[in-house]
């Protein structure tokens, strides 16, 4: 026999102050004498008051024992006393379950085709269990690219099994040194007994070392490979740069299994084919195809491969493409020659050419252009003013430029990013004084000539006009445009991308000049994500589906997420791993509880000695032979003084 949850020591410790206790109750009762005179006439009061001695003798021996052996009792079954050998008894396990995307593979097996390699893990854990002594403690843990515990280090039969059967194949890849490093945490940690580290699944694993530091604890519960399998590994989706209605779609496919294959490939825009083709799949190689359909329209494009392989999951992604949206802009001009071929280039824009005199403050235009005048009342959004007359323009007060003042550009505001020029001077125009530098786009000879105004509505103010200068011979005058208009209505410009990728670890490519804190990471929620930047490489991970976008500037990347990530790699483990079940746990348990049986004979000792000594004789010295006659007794005298003072 042995204590579970106290020593030796803690036990003898317990029971010596606790029975001190009791023994000391004993002695310290004082002796009270009853004595019966017939009047208080005769009571002569002692000149000397009597002292109280102590018994120092035990008057009910009975009763000491009874309530000693009730509280030795009590301690043993708190300190959970078992019967049988300690050695086996201190075993916690970790079961290693294996849920990642290839577990949703078919076991291959002839006649039974819809068995997953999930069902036969599952048979295979259930079964490890069973093969355990009944007091022996198991963690289930479910392994994918993160070890997730199911449960605690759990003796329960019943709940461990309520997990194992629960458990279900997820979308990421196995990370399996990741999840033996977590059951040697918990077993350090939180076990009792080093039991086993138990792995079961198909062992298809993303980690780089195939090796492996595999403990010496590791036992293998291997199932079936699964069958043959070809799955999508990545598709990007977006407009082409020179025709707004076209869209560009590069498929990448991958052929996890052993054989040559050849796949059709089909694409269906609002359930209607739009393209086809075919992909060359050598055994454990990828293969990208580039596909173009035509649309204005949104809808959802569904790509998928015409293929009945291990994993149907992996064989489409479906994306919804939003309509194409247009820039519009009114330009009042009167002479609108000069300002269409900076405008007509752009797929994105729909410019409107208006004379001056049509102008009106209402206009619904996502961007008005005013050419040469500035009217009364202002456009109520958006605006670009090219060399405004009057005093009231809105970059200050407008003076006119001596000829031959040279131009020049401040880069830090973002529309004059990356705007160069030689020797270009003005002749004619107007500069603005009293325009902040950190509004200023370009200088005359120090002086403003093209200012950016943010409040109350963006707005964009020129001091000459690019096509009566000197600057329309030069590469930036549509560059300049482009970036006021990128900086005016930036969710249009912006280009877009949509990738379809498996879960869990993302790789984007991005400007190597780009700052940390211009980028933004955000789930379908809003919330940013956590991500690293080394050089052109973005990194982050999402452990679920849904939808994530990458933003920088001038650019935003929408990935969606529901690709299962499929591992390539088949563990080879070593031929001096245990395997299979352990058939030298089939004796059964090695040591049974008693704690119950001490709890009831303990409980049962002290309420012994209560309806013995504590309440039908209180008084007496030694024990009542007659006690239930002499409670009746009592108990009738009591109840006929209670009729009576009623």
């Amino acid at each position: 026999m042995f204590f579970l949850n106290l020593s030796m020591a803690e036990f003898t410790a317990l029971f010596s102050v606790l029975g001190g206790v009791v023994v000391a109750l004993y002695l310290l009762d004082r002796s009270r004498k009853k004595i019966k005179v017939a009047t208080l006439r005769f009571w002569t009061p002692a000149e000397k008051p009597p002292e109280a001695k102590q018994r120092r003798k035990i008057q009910q021996p009975l009763s000491l024992l009874l309530q000693m052996l009730g509280l030795l009792l009590l301690l043993a079954a708190l300190g959970q006393l078992r019967w049988g050998s300690p050695e086996r008894s201190l075993r916690d396990h970790v079961l290693l379950l294996d849920t990642s995307a290839w577990m949703k593979a078919s076991d291959g097996a002839r006649g039974n085709a819809r068995r997953t390699l999930m069902d036969q893990s599952k048979a295979d854990a259930l079964a490890y269990l069973r093969a355990l002594p009944s007091n022996d403690r198991v963690m289930i843990v479910s392994s994918d690219a993160l070890a997730t515990p199911a449960t605690v280090f759990e003796s329960n039969r019943s709940v461990l099994e309520a997990a194992i059967n629960s458990a279900k194949p997820g979308s990421s890849a196995l990370q399996l040194t990741q999840a033996i490093d977590f059951a040697r945490q918990m077993q350090r940690l939180h076990g009792r007994g080093q039991g086993e580290i138990v792995y079961t699944g198909a062992g298809r694993i993303s980690d780089k070392d195939e090796s492996l530091n595999l403990p010496k604890n590791f036992r293998l519960l291997s199932v079936r490979k699964g069958g043959e399998n070809v799955g999508l590994r990545k598709v990007s989706l977006r407009r082409s740069a020179t025709d707004g209605e076209l869209w560009e779609v590069f498929v990448t496919a991958h052929n996890f299994g052993t054989k040559l294959r050849t796949i059709p490939v089909a694409l269906a825009y609002g359930h209607a084919p739009v393209a086809s083709g075919r992909l060359e799949l050598a055994p454990g190689a990828d293969q990208s195809g580039r596909y173009e359909f035509r649309t204005k329209a949104g809808g959802e494009l569904e790509i998928r491969l015409i293929v009945q392989d291990a994993i149907a999951a992996d064989n489409s992604a479906l994306f919804e493409l939003p309509a194409q949206r247009l820039l519009d802009v009114t330009v009042y001009s009167d002479e609108p020659e000069l300002l269409r071929p900076f405008l007509g280039v752009h797929p994105w824009i729909s410019p409107k050419f208006l004379p001056t005199r049509s102008y009106t403050a209402d206009t619904k235009a996502a961007i008005v252009i005013l050419d040469h005048f500035l009217p009364s009342s202002p456009p109520k959004g958006r605006a670009i003013y090219i060399e405004p007359t009057g005093m009231n323009s809105p970059a200050g007060v407008a003076s006119p430029i001596n000829g031959g003042m040279k131009l020049s550009w401040r880069n830090e505001h973002p529309i004059g990013e990356g705007l160069r020029t030689g020797d270009v001077r003005l002749d004619r125009g107007v500069y603005f004084a009293g325009a902040s530098p950190a509004s200023t786009i370009a200088e005359a000879d120090g002086k403003p000539v093209i200012v950016a105004v943010a409040e109350p509505s963006r707005a964009v103010v020129l001091g000459f006009h690019p096509a009566k200068s000197q600057l329309r011979y030069e590469l930036a005058a549509p560059l300049l445009f482009a970036n006021i208009l990128n900086w005016l209505a930036p969710e249009v410009a912006r280009q877009k991308e949509w990738n379809g990728e498996s879960i869990g670890i993302v790789r984007v490519a991005v400007d190597s000049n780009l700052r940390p804190d211009s980028i933004k990471v955000l789930n379908d929620g809003g919330v940013a994500l956590p991500f690293t930047l080394v050089g052109n490489k973005l990194q982050f991970f999402s452990g679920t589906e849904g939808m994530v976008r990458v933003i920088t500037a001038g650019r935003e990347q929408v990935y969606s997420l529901t690709l299962p990530e499929v591992a390539d790699r088949q563990w080879d483990p070593p031929k001096a791993v245990r395997r299979g079940l352990p058939g030298a746990f089939s004796g059964g348990a090695s040591s049974y509880d008693l704690w119950q049986w001490l709890a009831f004979a303990g409980g049962l000792c002290l309420l012994f000695d209560w309806l013995w000594f504590g309440r039908i004789r209180l008084h007496s010295a030694t024990p009542n032979p007659d006690a239930v006659q002499n409670f009746s007794r009592w108990w009738s005298s009591q109840m006929g003084s209670w009729r009576k003072a009623g």
